[in-house]
């Protein structure tokens, strides 16, 4: 029996091998099998092992429903005409694993292709948008806010297309060099300013704190020397009452015993032209040695004496 006539006998037992093992097939973890007949929507199949009816269904697409990322790079416009170039991730996936969104994750577009054209585009035009109602120096303080837009415009979108945005992330924001080099600028100078502005607070502070020791020393030495002004007015109006009083005194006793007071006078005047001799530290002074000169002195001193007597009787 040779090949042709055991094919002849037995070509039925190789087809239903071929339709037995055409009939089962496997689908991924993370996939979502989408099966049609006729080129029409039949059914879908969850991952693992599952049968079709051969040559009647095919696979027609497996659709991904892990996340999925892409990076963009992109350039705006703000409304004061400044350009702005983004570089930013975005990452999505589909809805969910029910029947009708993987239907229309299979049958939106005819390739990924196109729905990352159509994403890209979308996600650039609302930012667009966004980017042209703000003026350059705003926008960079704006990337939760353009996220947040994005984000509400572009998910009613994606929803009609069974995908989900999952995040959207703006790493980084240029501009021109010429207005790069203008915002250094901006900032050199603010910090300079706010130096000088610290640095002219900083002296003003020192200065017055200055002022307010000098003004307090000087006080202080004032009062002190008040003070002390007082105190030898004190010591000098006591050690002269002290010295008319003994004046007094001894002018008393010497009238009791019959002497003549001048005796007092005398002894005053050479205990004066000692200590000035004793103590004067090689100061000069002029003093009439005279007898004269002696009378006209003790005469003063007997005048002050009278005017200390009278003084005192009249406080008693």
């Amino acid at each position: 029996m040779d090949f042709q006539q055991l094919f002849a006998n037995y070509w039925w037992v190789l087809v239903a091998l071929i339709i037995f093992f055409g009939s089962f097939f496997t689908i991924n973890q993370g996939y979502i099998g989408v099966i049609t007949m006729f080129g029409k929507y039949r059914r879908i199949v969850s991952p693992g092992l599952s049968m079709k009816i051969p040559i009647l269904e095919t696979v027609a697409k497996k659709v991904s429903i892990q996340n999925r990322s892409v990076e963009l790079e992109f350039q705006a416009v703000t409304q004061d005409q400044a350009n702005v170039y983004f570089k930013s991730m975005l990452l999505y996936s589909v809805q969910n694993a029910n029947e009708e969104t993987i239907k229309k994750v299979a049958f939106k577009f005819i390739a990924d292709r196109d729905l990352m054209q159509a994403l890209i585009r979308t996600i650039e035009g609302n930012i667009r948008s966004f980017v042209a109602t703000k003026k350059q120096a705003e926008v960079l303080g704006l990337r939760r806010e353009i996220v947040e837009y994005v984000k509400v415009e572009v998910d009613h979108s994606l929803e009609e297309w069974g995908y989900h945005l999952q995040d959207l992330q703006i790493n980084d924001i240029t501009f021109d060099k010429v207005i790069l080099d203008s915002m250094s600028k901006v900032v050199a100078s603010n910090n300079l300013k706010a130096a000088a502005e610290n640095e002219g607070q900083a002296l003003l502070i020192t200065k017055t704190k200055s002022a307010e020791a000098d003004g307090n020393a000087t006080k202080i030495a004032a009062e002190a020397e008040k003070e002390a002004a007082r105190l030898r007015g004190q010591g000098v109006a006591l050690f002269r009452q002290e010295v008319a009083k003994g004046m007094s005194e001894a002018a008393e006793q010497m009238k009791q015993a019959n002497l003549d007071t001048n005796v007092i006078l005398f002894s005053m005047w050479t205990e004066a032209v000692k200590n000035f001799a004793e103590y004067g530290k090689g100061n000069v002074i002029f003093l009439d040695g005279s007898p004269d000169g002696m009378e006209g002195t003790m005469k003063q001193i007997q005048a002050l004496m009278i005017k200390q007597a009278g003084t005192s009787d009249t406080k008693r």
